[in-house]
């Protein structure tokens, strides 16, 4: 019986046990990466949801505090106590306040005042604290860190030069006598 080199090259061909592996082999990269940038935005979202819950109770808590003043450290635990899924919150927080005039509009600077861990620290750029009946703006920045510095999903938010990623929440408010 004479030898054929090429037989089992063609056995090899037409077997079709294993062609859902190598399908698999192909396929589980992108679909690990998109269920894995799902869990990472809504992980985002989660936190952002919950500095926007925070920052509305603590707004809630100064509109209706009848004359007291509120004061940045105060603003800032309330906020924190009341956002739930915020790692560091009191460390990576950072508050501006500002008196305003509805008649005269100044609002707040374009770029929000950040904490950034590659930098020094440094005071608040403006907290100004009202009070009854003066028209307010609030904004905090909160900078957490990505699950993921190199993936595609972060290629298109702004980062700092840490790495880490900014939420902005603004409110406004009139503080009742």
């Amino acid at each position: 019986m004479s030898w054929h080199p090429f037989r089992r090259a063609q056995r090899f061909r037409r077997e079709e046990r294993g062609s859902a592996t190598v399908e698999f082999a192909i396929w589980f990269p992108f679909l690990f990466l998109f269920m894995y940038s799902t869990f990472e935005l809504g992980l985002l979202t989660a936190r952002n949801a919950m500095l926007e819950r925070g920052l509305d109770i603590a707004v809630r808590d100064i509109r209706l505090g009848t004359g007291a003043v509120p004061q940045h450290d105060e603003i800032k635990t309330s906020i924190c106590e009341n956002a739930i899924v915020i790692p560091g919150c009191e460390s990576n927080l950072r508050l501006e306040m500002l008196r305003t005039d509805m008649r005269n509009w100044a609002s707040l600077p374009a770029d929000p005042d950040c904490t950034d861990r590659a930098e020094e620290a440094r005071p608040v750029r403006q907290f100004t604290p009202g009070t009854s009946n003066q028209l307010m703006l609030l904004r905090a920045c909160l900078k957490v860190q990505p699950l993921s510095p190199t993936s595609q999903l972060v290629d298109y938010m702004q980062t700092d030069a840490a790495g880490d990623i900014a939420i902005v929440v603004t409110s406004a408010f009139v503080q009742e006598p």
